[in-house]
């Protein structure tokens, strides 16, 4: 067998990203059962180029996990017969790559416009932070909280009735470029907000007590990038010292437990820690932000996908929280909400234990600042479609998340500290 993977291993690396087709790709789903068959995945990802989707390093491979990931279309039928050979449990989430990725564009709304139930593209988005703040502008105001690496401005939407002494609740999405059902819900609850104030009395509550702070993409650089390069692209965009691999995760790039657990030292790796916390513009950005408003901030809340969680703190340890009970009894009520609508069933937990260690993250990050409720929804589905989506599950992802955070909200109003 292990013939078997230096032969794979030999031509491997360099046809990467030169044909951004996606053609024949794969992806598998294996359930290691022990240390030789975790091995055998690592030697895998050691000789050629191995995408991981969930975990979403090798390193954090063990036996009895549910592993996901990509592998190029020439190297596809050598890994199966490897799996075959090895006896690993495994089956094909995704037999050909590319005709998922046509499949996601499949609403029905096919303008060249704005629309909440297709997937948008960053210069529609900005032009919708500042449509919809033109249009609301008792409720919703734009602001520019800092630039990415290649220079496009950072939209943060405020929402909120204006009024004396208002906390806030902060929340974010698109840290990972991929993910583009996260952008897609920033932009339904900025839509939800302004439609629905007046007449639904929870969210006119909530706009009328608090403040929403909104940032529909944060690592905006990776998202043009997806649409215009690489789908599968995670990252940031930036140069990295010596090295010709480009970008940091964002999402390990923040001053919690940085580059310990569950991140690397190494730029090439999907997981990258930075060179130093906040390395990233766009990670300072937020931080400087939140830092800035510490006083009124009372809750953050990170949109992510794929795999039905709702996570709080902590990633980088497994130490728990000083509020556990109540940060756990919140997300069981919240997760219980959200399978109200469709019976979509979410895990819920401390991120360390409930998928698997990572430092750096944001949660974890504004926990530490003192912002007690902090939570990372990963939102649909569960490995299915995984980074694909399709556009006709945009409409129900996002009206059930939206039950969730409405009930976060509300809990985070009636008990402001």
């Amino acid at each position: 067998m292990w013939a078997l993977l230096v032969l794979i291993g030999a031509a491997s690396v360099s046809a990467h990203l030169q044909d951004l087709s996606f053609d024949g790709q794969k992806v598998f789903r294996v359930l290691p059962q022990n240390d030789e068959q975790v091995e055998i995945l690592n030697f895998l990802a050691s000789i050629m180029e191995v995408d991981f989707w969930q975990p979403d390093s090798v390193t954090l491979v063990r036996p009895k996990m549910q592993v996901d990931f990509r592998v190029e279309a020439e190297k596809s039928f050598d890994v199966e017969g490897l799996l075959k050979e090895s006896g690993m449990e495994y089956q094909v989430l995704i037999d050909n790559l590319q005709a998922a990725l046509d499949a996601q564009f499949d609403s029905k709304a096919r303008t060249a416009s704005h629309s909440y139930e297709k997937y948008n593209d960053w210069d529609t988005i900005a032009a919708w932070t500042a449509d919809i703040a033109a249009q609301n502008p008792d409720l919703v105001s734009r602001s520019v909280i800092g630039e990415t690496y290649e220079g496009r401005p950072m939209y943060l939407l405020k929402m909120g009735k204006s009024g004396p002494n208002k906390k806030a609740i902060f929340m974010d999405c698109g840290f990972h470029a991929r993910e583009w059902i996260s952008p897609a819900f920033c932009q339904w609850f900025v839509k939800e907000a302004v439609e629905t104030y007046g007449k639904d009395t929870v969210m006119t509550t909530l706009l009328d007590k608090l403040d929403f702070y909104v940032l529909p993409v944060v690592n905006i650089d990776g998202y043009v990038y997806t649409w215009t390069k690489d789908r599968m692209w995670r990252k940031t965009r930036s140069k990295n010292a010596g090295s010709v691999c480009i970008g940091t995760d964002p999402n390990r790039n923040m001053d919690a437990g940085w580059c310990t657990l569950g991140a690397s030292d190494s730029p090439c790796a999907s997981t990258y820690c930075g060179s130093a916390p906040e390395s990233e513009k766009e990670t300072k950005a937020l931080a400087d932000f939140i830092r800035g408003h510490l006083s009124t901030i009372k809750a953050y809340l990170t949109i992510h996908s794929y795999s039905q969680l709702l996570l709080f703190p902590y990633s980088y340890t497994y130490n728990l929280p000083s509020n556990y009970e109540e940060l756990n009894s919140i997300a069981k009520a919240a997760s219980k909400e959200l399978a109200s609508l469709y019976n979509t069933k979410y895990t819920y937990g401390p991120g360390a234990t409930t998928i698997y260690p990572a430092a750096g993250g944001s949660d974890d990050w504004a926990y530490d600042q003192g912002i007690k409720y902090s939570f990372t929804f990963e939102l649909r589905d569960t490995g299915r479609h995984g980074f694909l989506l399709p556009e006709s599950q945009i409409k129900p992802t996002c009206e059930e998340t939206l039950l969730a955070i409405k009930y976060i909200a509300n809990y985070v109003l009636e008990h402001l500290y």
